[in-house]
């Protein structure tokens, strides 16, 4: 039995480069793909947010000259071209997918509209929500945590290339430490950057957990979610390893 019934998924760009720095690696896509059909078969009710760096960055082009405004649009669209490419690879793995976009482009996607998210969800379908929130200034990780607010996402998770929290740069510091549980005030105490505040103080407000899991591991997203296995970092309302 899944760990969580209904989960928003958020998943870094970066990750769909594969080893690359930019474009699709469709290896990595397809099996990310794979996974999300074991959780969806699974039982649980998916959404997603997926970001754009895989393809462009609002703050690092800014630093060439383009205004901020300007270029975190050009990321949102970046965040589409995913979206379309996700619901492709899924719907010919006989997913059921829809697209909601926050900057409107009925063509090739719904605009957002929540009633219209929780419906499709109830009917089996998953929801990969594009276009951040519409507004620049805002990170799809705040997208993330404001959709899964909305729609009532039991969990939200965070995949990326890293294994969860830790207490220090594992990159620089072979002696980091691998945090597997912690509540909201801890991670705050300890000034670990779990997301950005605007995105973690969503999710605390409505005692959403955070889950961080390297997604380019396989099997990581069915482990955690769907086997239940130890997997990353949780942050939420309780530290699991203080009550042990």
């Amino acid at each position: 039995m899944a760990r969580f019934k209904s989960v928003l998924l958020k998943l870094s760009g970066e990750v769909l480069a594969g080893s690359s720095q930019f474009g699709f690696d469709f290896d990595v896509v397809r099996r990310i793909c794979r996974e999300i059909c074991e959780v969806y078969n699974a039982g649980v009710k998916l959404s997603m947010v997926i970001g754009g760096g895989n393809i462009i960055r609002g703050k690092v082009i800014e630093k060439f000259g383009i205004e901020r405004s300007q270029a975190d649009h050009m990321g949102m669209l970046g965040t589409v071209i995913n979206a379309l490419c996700f619901q492709d690879t899924l719907e010919q793995m006989d997913i059921p997918t829809r697209v909601q976009s926050a900057i409107d482009m009925r063509a090739i996607a719904e605009p957002y509209i929540r009633r219209r998210a929780i419906r499709h969800l109830d009917k089996g379908r998953v929801v990969i929500f594009a276009a951040g929130t519409g507004s620049p200034y805002f990170s799809t990780d705040t997208a993330a945590a404001l959709r899964a607010s909305e729609i009532g996402a039991e969990c939200m998770i965070k995949a990326t290339k890293v294994d969860g929290i830790y207490d220090k740069d594992p990159r620089l510091d072979n002696n980091a430490i691998l945090y597997h549980d912690l509540t909201y005030d801890e991670a705050l105490n300890k000034r670990l950057e779990v997301m950005d505040m605007s995105a973690f103080s969503l999710c605390m407000e409505n005692k959403i957990p955070v889950a961080v899991i390297n997604i380019l591991k396989e099997g990581n997203l069915t482990g955690f979610l769907v086997r239940g296995e130890k997997i990353g970092t949780i942050v939420s309302e309780v530290n699991n390893n203080a009550k042990s």
